[in-house]
């Protein structure tokens, strides 16, 4: 490796005293040290500090370029720190890093846990509900957060979902002189604490978890009537087959059930939905389930709405296809990426049938009932049936 300019170092709250060898000296030649005014404090940096600016940007460290530059950060710089986003902006040959133990790294030694089953959350700038697709029974979870009133803040949350029997652990100034640890039950949390420097762990109980089979009840979701309902919900995912880091154009979606349960699965989506108050409801069904950073919503008509958009891997169109609107989808797709497409109407059954026979791809029609009161007894209340047709580009 080339002499870089830039090293990225991770220090702990034991300050200089935790730094390795390499470390020290990579700060000792630095023309300029950044870091939180807290890193810079630890590390000694004296007149060579430089304070992050608020906001935050990491572009300031670039007009050193060429020169020793240290940055400072917490632990470990990689898992939720500035390390990735200065190394995206650099050559591989001009920046090194000697990451320190990380917060999750420290809570989980000292609470015995095992960290590749614990989930890892920072939750500085991002809301609760991010925990919602990891809150199960007996979930182990260790979350940062922005400040010690954000503590008491996720208990009284925790306590209106459910969760208020959870153990709940504050961990404080971890890896220091200050360290403090103290054990509570979610929902009798009182307790005042002092330091920012606060990190929380959660063993989840009391609770339901979100189901992580295909099709959850429709309850779930905030909707004005227009809505894929479970079952054919169920089909629909199977047919496009989410996978992680995968992206889904959603068109027509509604109440964006199937946008949700796309990204509960690791990919991403973009809901595009042509009345204001249904994308109002999408985004309010992202939100509540701690997905609004995997799905966009998209106020707008198909298939001119979609114009802007990068490709999809997958495309699911709830209703009212018609042959414009897959043309323009149909020439966006890569080879590989696979397109669902549902119709409640003759017409757009019709065009299935010509598109499946064209395009081949499996075409399946789906009749339920469900039991319903009928006079004194019960009998089959039939829904209208479903055309599905499924392909692959």
């Amino acid at each position: 490796m080339a002499d870089p300019w830039l090293t990225i170092i991770g220090i702990g709250e034991d300050g200089l005293a935790g730094l390795s060898e390499a470390s020290r000296k990579a700060l000792a030649g630095a023309e300029t040290v950044f870091g939180g005014e807290r890193h810079l404090a630890l590390a000694g940096a004296g007149s060579r500090g430089r304070a992050w600016p608020v906001p935050f940007d990491a572009d300031v460290v670039l007009t050193c370029r060429g020169r020793p530059t240290a940055v400072l950060a917490s632990g470990d710089p990689f898992w939720y720190g500035a390390g990735a986003g200065l190394a995206e902006k650099l050559g591989s040959d001009e920046w090194i890093a000697h990451p320190a133990p990380s917060t999750f790294s420290l809570a989980a030694a000292r609470l015995g846990w095992r960290l590749e089953t614990t989930v890892c959350l920072g939750l500085h700038a991002a809301p609760f509900e991010r925990l919602v697709p990891h809150l199960s029974r007996d979930a182990r979870i260790i979350c940062l957060l922005r400040d010690a009133k954000a503590v008491g803040d996720l208990t009284k949350w925790l306590t209106q979902r459910g969760w208020g029997a959870s153990l709940v652990w504050t961990l404080e100034a971890l890896g220091g002189p200050r360290e403090y640890i103290d054990q509570h039950r979610a929902e009798l949390f009182s307790e005042e604490i002092a330091d920012n420097l606060v990190a929380v762990a959660l063993q989840a109980w009391g609770g339901h978890g979100i189901p992580r089979s295909s099709g959850l009840a429709d309850d779930l979701f905030s909707h004005d009537g227009p809505i894929t309902k479970r079952p054919v919900r169920a089909l629909a995912l199977s047919a496009l087959a989410p996978r992680p880091g995968e992206r889904l154009w959603d068109i027509g979606a509604g109440s964006g059930s199937i946008s949700v349960e796309w990204a509960l699965c690791g990919g991403t989506a973009t809901a595009v939905e042509v009345r204001e108050d249904r994308a109002a409801n999408i985004r309010g069904n992202a939100a509540a389930f701690g997905l609004a950073h995997r799905i966009t919503v998209l106020a707008g008509q198909a298939p001119e709405a979609l114009a802007a958009l990068d490709p999809p891997d997958a495309v699911f169109i709830g209703g009212g296809l018609d042959r414009m609107t897959f043309d323009a989808v149909w020439s966006r797709l890569a080879p590989g990426a696979r397109l669902v497409a549902h119709s409640v109407t003759l017409e757009t059954e019709a065009l299935l049938a010509q598109l499946h026979q064209q395009h081949g791809g499996e075409l399946t029609r789906v009749e339920i009932a469900h039991a319903a009161p009928l006079g004194r007894f019960r009998s089959w209340e039939a829904g209208r049936p479903v055309v599905q047709w499924s392909a692959v580009r």
